[in-house]
């Protein structure tokens, strides 16, 4: 069974940085693209990243150049690295896999953008 936790999360001031983790376990990590998303209230789940098992990255516009995605496959950890934050941004983030159907979804993580 596959379980997906999410963390990293939190209270940043515009214009400041975070980095998110989710931690994967079963097997289905390492074979397959991976993706974070978010929902930010009363709006419905996007694809804001996403990585394939060799790296090729893609990213959701409002956040190019601004967020990583990244993976390591030996800890079964794929990251997001947030810089240049926004209210925007303010969403609650999920990882879950990218261009298959998905597993079951983890608690998500909060980020919140705000002064």
């Amino acid at each position: 069974q596959v379980q997906l936790v999410e963390s990293g999360g939190g209270l940043v001031q515009p214009g400041g940085s975070l980095r998110l983790s989710c931690a994967a376990s079963g097997s289905i990590f390492s074979r397959n693209a991976m993706g974070w998303y978010r929902q930010a209230p009363g709006k419905g789940r996007e694809l804001v990243a996403g990585i394939t098992s060799g790296g090729t990255t893609i990213y959701e516009d409002s956040v190019r150049g601004r967020f990583t995605i990244s993976r390591d496959n030996a800890k079964n950890t794929v990251y997001l690295q947030m810089n240049r934050l926004n209210a925007e941004d303010t969403a609650v983030y999920y990882c879950n896999t990218y261009g298959r159907p998905f597993v079951s979804w983890g608690q998500g993580t909060q980020v919140t953008v705000s002064s």
